[in-house]
C-alpha cells in the first residue's frame, strides 16, 4: 500500500514540476498566461461509510488552472504591436474559424491585412457610413487604403479685425496690382474637386461712410466675386451681411473641376483700434493624400493618417470576453478557442464595463514570476524526493518482512 501511495505522489510531483517547467520556458513570450498545478486526495468510501481508521489512497492532479493576471505592458517601435490593459482577448480569423489571443504582435501582409506570425487576420467592427461602427458584425482589418479621395472648398471661416482708423484710399477704382487702391489684403488656398490648389486673395476697401468696408475675391488673379458690404457698429460689431455670410458667385477653375462654391463666414471679424491683424482663415477643402501612419486609440479605433491632414476611420478593434476564461482551451501560439466550460464570446469594445483598454506600440509580457516558479520548481523536486524515499523506506521495510524466519 505505501508503493502506490508513494507512487501517486511521484505521479503529482511529476506534474507539477512539468507545470513550471513550461511556466519557465514561456517567460519571455508575449501574451502567455502561466498555469498552475492543482491537487487533489484520494480517499476510498464505500456504502458503509468510511471506517474510523480509514486512510487515503493518495493525491491525484484535480485540474492545472490557466492565471489569467495581468502582464507588464513592454512599449515597442512598432505602432502595430498591441497590448490589452484589463480584460479581454484580441479576436482573430483563422480561414474562418475564430480564435482569441492577448499577444498583439501584428505585421501587414502582402494583401494589405493586420496579421499575426501565423497570418491569422485582427478582427475589427468595419465603419458606418454615416460614422460609427457596426458592431453587430466582423471584419478582417485592411490597411491597403489607397489614396485620400480630394473635396472642393465650400466653406471659408475668418478671424480678423479691419482698423478702425482706416481712411479712403487715394485711387477710388479697385485694382488688385495697384496697392493705392485698397487698404488691405490677405489671401488663402482653396482646393478644387480635383484636388488641385488655388490662390484665393481677399481685398479690402474703406468706404465713404462710417465703419463701412467692401470686399473683393480673387482666384488665381481673377475676379471672382465683389463687391461686398461690410458694415459694423460703432462698438466694432459687424451688422452687415445678414448672418455674416457671403457666398460669392460660382468660380470655374481651369483644371476640368467641378465649380466651386464658396460661403465665406465673416462673423467673427471686428473693426477695433488702428491694426490690421489676421487671426485666422480656415477653409474645409482639401487635396489627395497618400497613407502616411496608423493610429489607434486606447478604445481600439484605427485612423488612416493622410498627407492632406484627413484621418479615415478603418475600423475598431473587437474584444471578447468569457465567463469563465479559465475554461478556454489552449491552442497553442498563444491562442485560446472558446469551449462548453469557457461560455460563448462576448464581444465589445476596449474601455467598456468589462473590458481593458488597448495600448499600441506594446505588447503585453508573460505573467510568469521567474522568481515564484523557481520557488515553485523547489518545493516540486523536494515533494519528490520526499515520496522517492517513502517507496525506499517501504522496500526496506517488506525486506525486513522477507527476512524473517
Amino acid at each position: 500500500m505505501p508503493f502506490r501511495l508513494a507512487l501517486s505522489g511521484l505521479n503529482a510531483a511529476s506534474t507539477d514540476l512539468t507545470v513550471t517547467a513550461n511556466n519557465i520556458a514561456n517567460v519571455a513570450t508575449a501574451g502567455f498566461k502561466g498555469s498552475r498545478a492543482e491537487f487533489a486526495d484520494l480517499f476510498a468510501t464505500s456504502q458503509q461509510g468510511v471506517s474510523a481508521t480509514a486512510i487515503g489512497n493518495g493525491v491525484r492532479v484535480s485540474n492545472v488552472s490557466q492565471q489569467f493576471s495581468q502582464g507588464n505592458i513592454d512599449f515597442t517601435d512598432n505602432s502595430l504591436d498591441l497590448a490589452m490593459s484589463g480584460q479581454g482577448f484580441f479576436v482573430l480569423n483563422d480561414n474562418g474559424a475564430l480564435s482569441y489571443t492577448r499577444a498583439g504582435a501584428f505585421q501587414v501582409n502582402n494583401e494589405g491585412y493586420v496579421v499575426n506570425a501565423k497570418q491569422q487576420r485582427l478582427q475589427v467592427y468595419p465603419p458606418l457610413a454615416n460614422g460609427g461602427f457596426n458592431t453587430g458584425g466582423l471584419s478582417d482589418l485592411n490597411l491597403s487604403t489607397g489614396v485620400s479621395a480630394p473635396a472642393a472648398t465650400s466653406r471659408v471661416n475668418v478671424l480678423l479685425n479691419l482698423p478702425a482708423s482706416a481712411t479712403q484710399p487715394p485711387t477710388p477704382t479697385f485694382s488688385p496690382t495697384d496697392t493705392t487702391s485698397f487698404n488691405h489684403a490677405t489671401s488663402l488656398t482653396i482646393y478644387d474637386s480635383l484636388g488641385a490648389a488655388h490662390t484665393a486673395s481677399m481685398y479690402f476697401v474703406k468706404g465713404a461712410a462710417d465703419n463701412a468696408w467692401e470686399s473683393y475675391l480673387y482666384v488665381d488673379g481673377a475676379p471672382a466675386g465683389g463687391p461686398e458690404a461690410l458694415q459694423y457698429t460703432d462698438t466694432g460689431i459687424l451688422t452687415t451681411p445678414t448672418g455674416g455670410q457671403i457666398t460669392w458667385p460660382t468660380y470655374n477653375p481651369t483644371t476640368g473641376a467641378a465649380p466651386i462654391d464658396m460661403t465665406f463666414d465673416f462673423r467673427e471679424t471686428s473693426q477695433y483700434g488702428e491694426n490690421f491683424t489676421v487671426n485666422s482663415v480656415t477653409q474645409n477643402g482639401y487635396t489627395t493624400g497618400r497613407l502616411i501612419g496608423i493610429d489607434i486609440d486606447s478604445s481600439g479605433i484605427v485612423q488612416a493618417r493622410f498627407t492632406n491632414g484627413r484621418s479615415n476611420p478603418l475600423g475598431q478593434i473587437a474584444v471578447a470576453n468569457f465567463a469563465n476564461p479559465q475554461g478556454l482551451q489552449q491552442l497553442g501560439d498563444t491562442a485560446w478557442a472558446e469551449t462548453f466550460a469557457s461560455g460563448q464570446a462576448i464581444r465589445g469594445v476596449a474601455g467598456n464595463s468589462g473590458y481593458g483598454l488597448v495600448q499600441a506600440g506594446a505588447l503585453e509580457a508573460s505573467n510568469v514570476d521567474i522568481t515564484e516558479q523557481l520557488v515553485n520548481m523547489i518545493t516540486a523536486q523536494r515533494n519528490f524526493q520526499a515520496n522517492a524515499q517513502m517507496i525506499s523506506t517501504a522496500d526496506s521495510i517488506t525486506q525486513t518482512i522477507i527476512n524473517i524466519r
